[in-house]
């Protein structure tokens, strides 16, 4: 995995409470991102700590952890859940990652290394190669976090992370609808975006990228239905 994808405010070591925290993350995370606990749903922490057989302490820990990467909200009293968004704020999720998923690719461009090169083309043969829906999720997840693993700039390699975090199901739930017909978009644009790195072209990169983005955000706007209901 990429640096882009450790949780925020987690540490390189700790104890054993920790470690408890940053794996009832983990499965939290992977749990909301892969659709299992869907927009709307609630996450109780008396559940959470009775499946890890842990205290509550390491759980609200896991909890602060995943609303930092943008993927809970959480009030006092009123307990942990996945946000659902309407069309108009997805839409403007994406016109935010246009504007800054390219600021981080060219700041990240100088610093990818020839294996991290390998690596991209290794993810786009998989790719390419691929027809699931959540495998290929997971993959293009993957592909454009790698490309960013270069930015130095914490703010921005977190935010970039956030974004990607509020509109995984909406994404997910875009690519059911529409099916494997217009994946051959995807990978003409991935392609061209793999050449300008491989060139470190950061201009071309920007402008494939922000296109690639603001294709997606387009086609999913005419999709109304996606944001009529939980997006599994």
């Amino acid at each position: 995995m990429t640096t882009l994808t450790r949780p925020a405010g987690s540490k390189a070591n700790g104890g054993p409470e920790n470690a408890a925290s940053r794996r009832i993350a983990g499965y939290l995370r992977e749990a909301i991102l892969s659709g299992e606990i869907a927009p709307g749903e609630r996450i109780r922490q008396e559940d959470v700590a009775e499946r890890f057989g842990a205290s509550r302490l390491p759980v609200r820990e896991a909890l602060r952890m995943i609303e930092a990467e943008g993927l809970i909200d959480s009030q006092t009293h009123k307990g942990a859940w996945v946000p659902r968004l309407s069309g108009h704020e997805v839409d403007v999720i994406y016109q935010m990652r246009e504007r800054l998923e390219p600021l981080a690719l060219a700041e990240s461009l100088p610093h990818l290394t020839e294996d991290d090169l390998r690596r991209l083309e290794a993810i786009q043969e998989r790719i390419e190669a691929g027809d699931g829906i959540g495998e290929f999720l997971a993959l293009d997840r993957e592909f454009h976090l790698l490309t960013y693993s270069g930015c130095p700039i914490d703010q921005l390699s977190s935010m970039v992370v956030r974004l990607w975090n509020s509109t995984q199901h909406y994404r997910r739930a875009f690519m059911h609808l529409t099916g494997p017909g217009r994946r051959w978009v995807i990978n003409a644009e991935h392609r061209l975006l793999l050449d300008a790195i491989a060139r470190r072209d950061a201009v071309d990169a920007e402008r494939h990228l922000g296109g690639h983005i603001r294709r997606t955000r387009i086609e999913l706007s005419a999709h109304p239905e996606v944001f009529e209901g939980t997006a599994r």
